[in-house]
């Protein structure tokens, strides 16, 4: 039998219509393929039951027990009756409830002493945890059992009788067991699925052919079976993955474009030589990489990582110069309008006279540095596109606004992407569509790319997330960057320290030096006193939060007036947050970087790019709120001068809690990468994909980033090399399947655009 349409074969060919119907609308599955893939969380060991004392309110749980009691309870004078049953496991107990018509069944099978799995959503009731009418399956005896029957007297065994008992992840509509009873549907298929591993890395590495690990994986019969698959089928992750992304890298080597060097005498070398500092080493040896890119017939891929404050748009600055020098122009997409404009404000300031192409007293090799924002007014939106189109502008600065169609270019040679994890894909492909056409055939020729980004990558993630790119790290900072002091205020079981907190802002103050404080929200969320519903809304989450001991978020308004009229008075406070009109937010940065405010109180909008030397501490109000790499990032924000940074975490978390964990860990080292590793180990690996890879599914089920570098190191190697000897795959057709099902058709030009 062909392979291919073993996996391919649609569910409703197999499992027929309704069932088909449901796999799809609960679980997103449609083919062979997608239900053999969709593997077991955990197993059930029989003798050994599911602990119900570990039970979460508010999910959807199966649970494997023992029934220990039943009675029909009667109410309202007989009329109405309920069958509560009690289950067991030996760690706790959980109370199950039927109602009305649908007693008499379960009263007639679930007896004392029968097993079964249970299925439902996890509520409260008396203070006690119950599932009301959940969904059950009588579990039979194994082989082994004198008797050969259930406890209620049904013949013997089934597919439930083995060692281990599979629990699928599943949803109200399709339970555990269903969703077993359609992976023994189509498990018998299985033996006629090629392989998509090479047989030389299979034999290598001494894996399990596919069938017998998709196999293995569903109906296990000891635990050493488990590890068989799961070894296997990571590598199945890891590996289709890889030749994913070694196919949009080696597509990318056959577009052509146009080499950029830069001129001996050019504005480049005229920028070098108004440097007032030294180059780091790492951003000599990041330029020198960027710059042989540069200069080849194919588009850079490159990206850009390092330590916050490490000069990466420094070594951005000088590509874009470089291009500039070419003949061509440089964009550079920046995720926010006050990052937008601080790169404006920065590079202009950097690049002086330089920056003042067309203007009287412009150096003589200047160019002009333009900025392009979706806020800007009508005629300095026109002004603005009009650069572009003629070549006046050498550099464009701009948000998402660069990517409307509307927007062309005289000659598009680079695209720098600042913090690329804020954008897809399709985003920074939409913005190289832009480049230059040649020839009469109207070839386009594909700008360079170079992606930045401030947060700290693992090796692991950076092989998966960012696989399609080359990579640079900046790990080294420019001279003169001061140290930061970071620590936790504890504001529940020490409320002085907060007032410390304050005095140190002031000390700062005092010194002639500035400060932030940051909040995770506004504060002018609240609903319009006319909206009912609006109303309703925001009174149910308040009883909510009372209800969970929990407070609203601190935000930035309430704490900027506590402030001016309180720990604060008498300094100078201003608000920054993403709300406000883009000249106010630009009006209230150029104030407090010229120093003309003392503290600024802002949301996450400072996050990235923002860099004001003088500014020296930062007060993070609700600290514990924010992720790791998120605290880090804005830390950042301070020791960015001669005076050393002062950051200051504050929390109400209680010592010994998982959210002060994070917070002792943010505040114990500056080693960005050793930060990001903790923050991967807190998320989900779904979360790890995210939409980086546009029309890459999130596929990682039995792959771990965290855990699994050596796998992923390895798969990146084959992978490579595969692909360079047979690029379309031609000799591997299960491969191809394999790949089809991780790659959304629709989207795959992106993959081999890239």
């Amino acid at each position: 039998m062909d392979a291919v349409p073993v996996l391919e074969e649609p569910l409703k060919k197999v499992l027929g219509p309704a069932t088909a119907k449901v796999m799809a609308e609960s679980l997103d599955l449609h083919t062979v393929g997608d239900l053999l893939h969709h593997y077991p969380r955990r197993y059930a060991e029989r003798g050994e039951l599911t602990r119900l004392a570990d039970l979460p309110l508010d999910e959807h749980v199966t649970v494997v027990a023992q029934v220990e009691t039943a009675r029909v309870l009667k109410f309202n004078g007989g009329s109405g009756q309920r069958l509560e049953v009690v289950i067991t496991d030996g760690s706790g107990r959980l109370q199950l409830v039927f109602f009305g018509r649908g007693v008499h069944k379960p009263h007639k099978d679930l007896v004392p002493g029968t097993r079964a799995m249970f299925a439902g959503k996890v509520s409260l009731f008396n203070r006690k945890l119950q599932l009301a009418h959940p969904a059950y399956e009588l579990l039979r005896r194994s082989p082994d059992d004198a008797d050969g029957k259930d406890g209620t007297g049904a013949d013997a065994v089934d597919s439930w009788a083995g060692a281990l008992i599979p629990i699928y992840p599943a949803t109200a509509k399709l339970e555990s067991w269903k969703i077993a009873k359609a992976v023994d549907a189509v498990l018998p298929s299985v033996t006629d699925a090629v392989d998509p591993l090479p047989p030389a890395l299979r034999e290598g590495r001494a894996l399990v052919p596919l069938p017998e690990a998709l196999l293995k994986i569903h109906r296990p019969h000891t635990k050493r079976d488990v590890e068989d698959a799961r070894a296997r089928l990571k590598w199945d992750e890891a590996f289709v993955l890889q030749v994913a992304l070694a196919r949009r890298r080696f597509s990318d080597t056959l577009l052509p474009a146009t080499p950029r060097r830069p001129a001996a005498d050019g504005i480049l070398a005229a920028f070098d030589d108004r440097l007032p500092f030294t180059l780091t080493d790492g951003q000599r040896k990041v330029s020198a990489e960027v710059f042989d890119d540069l200069a080849t017939e194919h588009p850079m891929h490159r990206l850009l990582q390092g330590e916050v404050g490490s000069g990466k748009t420094m070594v951005a600055l000088r590509a874009m110069l470089a291009v500039v020098d070419a003949g061509g122009q440089a964009a550079m997409l920046a995720p926010t309008e006050v990052l937008a404009q601080q790169h404006h404000r920065s590079i202009t300031e950097m690049m002086g006279g330089l920056a003042e192409g067309g203007m009287l007293g412009g150096a003589e090799h200047s160019t002009k540095v333009t900025l392009l924002t979706g806020s800007m007014g009508a005629l300095a939106r026109r002004q603005a596109l009009l650069d572009l189109v003629t070549g006046d502008a050498g550099i464009v600065i701009g948000t998402h606004a660069l990517i409307e169609d509307k927007v062309q270019f005289h000659d598009l040679g680079l695209v720098v992407v600042d913090e690329q994890h804020r954008f897809g894909v399709e985003q920074r492909d939409a913005l190289r569509g832009k480049g230059p056409t040649e020839g009469e055939d109207g070839t386009r020729r594909t700008p360079h790319l170079l992606v930045m980004t401030a947060t700290p990558i693992p090796r692991t993630v950076a092989m998966t997330v960012f696989g399609d790119l080359e990579t640079s790290v900046l790990d080294q900072l420019p001279a003169g960057r001061s140290p930061i002091a970071s620590h936790v205020v504890p504001a529940a079981d020490k409320p002085h320290f907060l007032a410390r907190a304050w005095e140190r802002v002031r000390e700062e103050v005092g010194k002639g030096h500035q400060a932030y404080v940051v909040c995770p929200r506004i504060g002018d969320e609240e609903p319009d006193p006319a909206d009912a519903k609006a109303r309703a809304k925001a009174a149910a989450k308040e009883e909510a939060e009372a209800t969970a001991d929990k407070r609203p978020p601190l935000a930035v308004l309430d704490i900027a007036a506590e402030l001016a009229a309180g720990a604060l008075r008498g300094l100078r406070i201003e608000v920054l947050h993403g709300r406000m009109p883009p000249d106010d937010k630009d009006a209230v940065m150029r104030r407090f970087a010229a120093g003309d405010t003392d503290v600024l109180v802002a949301t996450t909008v400072i996050e990235v790019g923002v860099n004001v030397p003088n500014a020296t501490a930062m007060v993070i109000m609700d600290a514990d709120r924010f992720g790791v790499s998120q605290l880090h990032q804005l830390r950042g924000r301070v020791g960015r001068g001669s005076a050393p940074g002062l950051c200051l975490l504050v929390s109400e978390m209680p010592e010994g809690s998982p959210a002060r964990g994070r917070l002792d860990a943010v505040a114990s080292t500056l080693d960005g990468f050793e930060l990001s590793r903790i923050d991967l180990e807190q998320r989900r690996e779904g979360d790890v994909l995210g939409q980086a890879q546009s029309g890459v599914r999130s596929s990682l089920r039995v792959l771990t980033v965290v855990d699994d570098e050596e796998i992923i190191a390895e798969a990146r190697e084959e992978a490579t090399a595969l692909v360079a000897a047979d690029p379309e795959l031609g000799s591997l057709p299960g491969l191809r399947v394999a790949l089809d099902a991780l790659v959304d058709p629709e989207r795959e030009r992106y993959l081999e655009k890239g």
